[in-house]
Order: structure tokens, then sequence, then C-alpha cells
């Protein structure tokens, strides 16, 4: 009785919450026009409240999101993965592969007022490949050596060596242009005011409850299609799909699984699906035992049953996973089989660890049922060989900055991933890489992560990276769980929305009714 008088209790006050989330900052209003004619405001739905908005700085996928409203890159990618012209027009590419000139566009300026250029696309370079900046970044674009002001619209980046994957990383965070005037006003402040070049421009962002943005009245590219953009964080997915069917919601970037089915049946939602190119598990700290011992790090990586968590939590909708390069890219080693939770083995390699009573934190993401209940799936099947994990429900954005401090025995996050394999795993799994919060080193790992950089051959590359993914099995130092599909769910009445492979919302073309 006691139980189910809770269990009425939780489900009242998710009702209360869900009702109270409709309003507060938009005043109940969701833009929506009594005619049924296009709506002024499109309210998007985020799986978590971003931490960062200064993409220089960030490190959370989440983030990235509302970075498609604030900024633009120097070249984006099209809903086919192929790399095209955005702040700058055009490029060019020496012979030996250690020089990129690009023309820029002339009729770009930032939101405040300022003029896009090739002093400004210096200035962001620059600001990324400080040390003292400690940027995730560097890690990415560390083999630009010289940037060099041509003339006002043409700049030129030279390298290190050849690095093919630049252009493909320049897509992203790394080629995202700030204001070099907001940067220098605001300093440390940035991410509170974040001044880009990109269809909306900021308004106003409070904590845990909404980002405002508005439309760009000198925008380059045209006017976007919605005035005005609201995004707002709901880490229980059952919240966040309750106000998308509800109406306070026109568009979520996320979907549990278990609720896929019942979008689809919804007739008055619609659904897009994308195979994503990222990968989801658990961060191991190498440094900290028992995490230090790689006989304990190679258990726990035959024991979890990625075929069981698939169907179980995730309705089989995601691909078990076996190294952090998803299986559809031209990359991915399929010679690594997916264990079925070989506890036999697991339990030889414990004892082989020499050590015993065997226990750690992990920490997971709060808010989201569905992680809870990875966690205790994980939890079950290390139990099997002997260790014992206490899980440990942790706000994201305080997730994030702990990994970064390396404050953790473990941690379940994963990657969204990138077009290119470089980008996807190279800052994860290098030394002292930006997103390396392991504190994972291999010599030979790195030999192999830099020459994938330099050659152009993708025969060349698919060896180095099957030699890079056969290693991280060996060394364990992340425990590749799943490979997730990207949902969207929406509204019926929403238009323009195009699924791209980066699973990025790019609002400017969305409209609603």
């Amino acid at each position: 009785m006691r139980l189910r008088l809770k269990s009425f209790l939780i489900l009242s006050l998710t009702f209360l919450l869900v009702i109270v989330s409709g309003c507060g900052s938009n005043n109940g209003d969701n833009g929506e026009s009594a005619t049924g004619t296009t709506k002024k405001q499109l309210v998007i739905g985020l799986d978590n409240d971003p931490p960062q908005l200064d993409p220089q700085k960030s490190s959370a996928a989440v983030d990235r999101q509302v970075y498609q409203s604030i900024y633009n890159s120097l070249v984006d990618i099209d809903e086919n993965g192929k790399i095209v012209p955005e702040l700058a027009t055009s490029w060019k590419i020496s012979k030996d592969g250690k020089t990129y000139t690009f023309d820029l566009r002339k009729d770009v300026k930032f939101h405040d007022g300022t003029a896009f250029n090739a002093e400004a696309v210096k200035f962001n370079f620059e600001r990324e490949l400080d040390p003292k900046m400690a940027s995730p970044r560097l890690s990415e674009i560390g083999l630009i050596s010289k940037v060099t002001v041509l003339d006002d619209y043409r700049v030129q980046l030279t390298l290190k060596q050849p690095f093919s994957p630049l252009l493909a990383i320049l897509t992203d965070r790394s080629g995202m242009m700030l204001s070099p005037t907001a940067v220098k006003k605001e300093g440390e402040n940035f991410s509170n005011h974040p001044v880009g070049t990109g269809p909306y421009q900021f308004v106003e962002r409070v904590k845990q409850d909404h980002i405002t943005v508005k439309a760009f009245k000198d925008y380059w590219g045209g006017k976007p299609k919605t005035p005005t953009i609201v995004y707002r964080p709901f880490a229980d997915g059952n919240v966040r799909l309750t106000n998308l069917t509800s109406g306070n919601l026109d568009l979520v970037n996320t979907v549990d699984y278990k609720d896929i089915d019942t979008v689809k049946k919804n007739s008055n939602l619609k659904i897009d699906e994308k195979d994503a190119i990222g990968f989801q598990g658990l961060v191991l700290n190498v440094h900290r035992a028992p995490l230090d011992n790689v006989k304990v790090r190679q258990a726990i990586n035959l024991a979890i049953d990625r075929k069981s968590i698939a169907k179980v939590i995730f309705h089989n909708y995601v691909t078990p996973a076996t190294s952090p390069i998803p299986a559809g890219s031209w990359a991915h080693d399929s010679s690594i089989k997916v264990p079925d939770g070989d506890v036999t083995e697991a339990k030889q390699l414990i004892k082989e660890s020499g050590l015993k009573n065997i226990h750690f934190t992990l920490k997971i993401p709060s808010g989201s049922a569905q992680n809870q209940q990875l966690g205790q799936m994980i939890q079950s099947m290390l139990k099997n060989i002997g260790i014992t994990v206490k899980l440990e429900m942790v706000e994201f954005g305080t997730m994030i900055q702990q990994g970064i401090e390396h404050n953790f025995d473990a941690i379940n996050i994963g990657w969204s991933g990138r077009i290119d394999p470089d980008g996807t795993i190279y800052s994860w799994f290098i030394t002292n890489g930006g997103n390396n919060d392991m504190g994972y080193s291999n010599p030979q790992v790195d030999k192999w992560l830099n020459q994938a950089r330099s050659v152009t051959s993708q025969k060349e590359r698919t060896q180095l990276y099957h030699k890079i993914s056969q290693q991280l099995w060996k060394d364990a130092p992340y425990i590749s769980i799943y490979y997730p599909n990207d949902f969207k769910a929406m509204k019926k009445n929403v238009d323009g929305f195009v699924h791209y492979p980066d699973t990025m919302i790019r609002p400017d073309t969305i409209s609603s009714k």
C-alpha cells in the first residue's frame, strides 16, 4: 500500500510539474495564432540544460543544439553530410596539404553590429589555440601553426603537417565564429552573453528553465521562418514527451526509446529517424583504483551484455557497440564481436587482477529514468562477476565539470560523433585530449591517431582506425555500450525540419502552425 501511495504522489507531482512547465517565462503563450497561421515562436525541448554557450569552451553535445541558432561556422554540412560553404564562400588547399586559403563572405555582421572579416577569423583561431584557454578545441585544431590575414576577406591557415579532417572539423565548434568585440568586453562572462553571426541572436537565459533567441534582422542568410526560438530543458523523457503531446513544445531533440512507438501511434505527432554517428558508454578513470587495473577494465568490458541492454532499455532502436567508431562508419572494425556478457572469462580476469572486494561509483546524468535503468542493469551485470557498483545521479552540467576535473571513478556519457572519425575519437583518446577525461595515454594509439590525420587515402586511414579500435578494446579506458539512432519528434504541423547527419537542429528553416 505504501508503494502504491508513493507512486501516486510521484505521478501527481509529475503531472503538476508538466502543467507548470507550460507557464513561466513564456507567460503561457506558445506563440500560436487563433487563426492557425504560422506561429511567431517555436519551442524546442532539449534533453538537458546546455552547460556552456561558448563553443570554444564547450564539451556537451546539447550545447551544439543552441549554437545552430547563434553561430555560423566557416563551413557546414548539408543533409547528406557533404561539406558546403557557410561563412567561407570557397577555399583552396595547397598540393602539400599544409595550407588552406579561405575566401569569406563580405555581407556578414555579428549580432553586436561589428563586421565579420579575416581579422575576426584570426582572433577566433588564436583564442582556441591559446594554451591558457585550455579549450577542448585545441586537440581538434592544434595542427594549425599560423593564421594569416591576406586581406579583409581572405584568411590563410598554415598547418604543421597535412591534416585531412580539417574541413570536417571546421563544420562544428572549432569553426564557429564569435564576435571579438563581445569576447573582449565580456571576458569570462561571454557564455552568458554570447554573440555570433547566426540567424538568431541571444535574448536571455534562465538556467534550468529556458534560453530565448530572436531573429537577427541583419542576418546574411535571409529571414528565418520563425521570429523567436525558445529552448527548454527536460532531462526527464516522460515530462519532455508530455509537454510535446500537450502542445507546450513544438519539437524535441530526442525521444526516449521506450516512447518511440507511442509517438508513431499519435496522429498529432510525427517522428524522424537518422542513423547517428556517435557512441554511448562508460568513461573509466584509469588513474583511480580499482579502474587503474587493466584486467578490471577488461572484465567490465566483457561482463556487460550489450544486446540485453539494447533490447530491454532501448527496444532495439540502438546498435550494440564494440568501439567508439559507429557501425555505419567506413572506419568501423566489424571484426570485434559484441560480447554477450561473458561472466566466466570476466571472472577469470578479475582473478588475474589480484584484487578483491572491488567496488567503484558510477555517476549517471540525473532526471532520466532511461539513464537510471541503464545504471541499474550495469550494476547487476557487474555484481555477477564480484564487482560492487554504487550509482550516483548527478546533474548533467555538474557531471561534465567533474569529468573535466577527473573527479570520478566512472561516468555514463557518450559523444554525438562527427562526420569524420577523427572528430569522433581523436580528442577522446589522444594523450591529454580535450575530451580525454579518462586520463588515457598510449603512445602507440597516439601515433596511429596522428597518422590517420596526415594521410589522405581512406584505405590507409581505415587500417589505422582498425588498429586503434582493437587497442582500445584491449586497454578498455572507455566501455562502448551502444550506438544511438537519432529520433526527432515534433507536432504534425511543424514544417521545414531537415534531419542532418550531425543530429543538430537548424531552426531557421522551421515553422509551426
